[in-house]
């Protein structure tokens, strides 16, 4: 048996909450990180997890062992990322996450200027509309949105956005133009339930900020899909600036109640807190964070 090996797998599954959730996330077949982990178990003469069909719990003695192993692993990984010179140029590979509107109209492109910028750089880039945990899922760097909990999270903010309310112009002119967030009562809505859910919005009201029921004609999973349908005319939606700034750039979509839009949320860049910074992570902050910055300005 390979302890080594053992371990990086019995760990895998802890941080996977589960043996398929860890073959899918290392690539490695599920029959094999079943094995080194009872291998491990056989070689401990002690139990780690309880297994059940839909999950696995760790044990005392597994609690235990998982602390120690992953510190372990850790300066393990830090110890050959040393050796190789991570540290003294930026080279290596980096596992970058952001939301996916946000990441394939701003992101790639500035990511694509900086591949051909730094050649010894290699960048997967995840996107999704879900809530990613940098330490958990394994990423190097990932483009928040929001307010910030404190955490063990590095932070550097790299601008603003807004939520905006808009529709298309022939919207508009067949039902008219709501003047207060209490007339979106009398219009049909297009709600993206990834931002807020599908039955109210929040504006502010003088130093409050209020949420507001609206009625959802159309409720999708997607901001794309919002703002497609909006542009289609189905109804007024209200989504980030910039998933709908281009729309609004070439008269797609009109903006409606500006001043009572809420306060800008913070856009920042995330990585976990690490004793020495890879000098690629350094490279990709500071290459991107101030081109981000520079695409999220939103002044229509």
């Amino acid at each position: 048996m390979d302890r080594l090996e053992a371990m990086s797998a019995f760990v895998a599954v802890v941080e996977a909450g589960g043996f398929s959730a860890a073959s899918r996330r290392l690539g490695t077949p599920l029959t094999t990180l079943s094995r080194r982990v009872a291998d491990l178990e056989a070689h401990l003469r002690s139990q780690l997890l309880t297994r059940t069909t839909r999950k696995v719990a760790l044990t005392d003695a597994g609690q235990m062992f998982f602390q120690r192993s992953r510190k372990l692993l850790d300066e393990l990984g830090e110890s050959e990322r040393l050796a190789s010179g991570e540290y003294q140029a930026p080279r290596g590979s980096l596992t970058v996450s952001a939301p996916l509107a946000l990441g394939r109209l701003h992101l790639a492109p500035i990511i694509a200027e900086f591949l051909s910028a730094y050649p010894e750089i290699d960048v997967e880039l995840r996107l999704s509309d879900q809530f990613v945990d940098p330490v958990e899922d394994g990423i190097d760097v990932a483009v928040r949105v929001g307010q910030l909990p404190d955490s063990s999270l590095k932070a550097l903010r790299v601008g603003s956005i807004r939520h905006v309310v808009c529709a298309s112009p022939a919207y508009v002119a067949r039902h008219g133009t709501p003047s207060t967030p209490s007339d979106l009562g009398g219009h049909h809505c297009v709600t993206f339930t990834g931002l807020e859910g599908a039955k109210a919005w929040t504006f502010r009201a003088g130093r409050r900020v209020e949420r507001l029921a609206v009625r959802s004609r159309l409720a999708v999973n997607t901001a794309e899909a919002a703002a497609d349908a909006a542009k289609a005319g189905v109804g007024i939606t209200r989504l980030l600036c910039y998933q709908v700034s281009e729309a609004v750039l070439d008269g797609r979509l009109t903006l409606l109640l500006r001043k009572f839009e809420p306060a800008p949320l913070p856009v920042s860049l995330v990585s976990p807190e690490a004793r020495l910074l890879p000098q690629k992570l350094k490279a990709f902050t500071d290459f991107v964070g101030p081109r981000l910055k520079a695409r999220l300005v939103f002044d229509v």
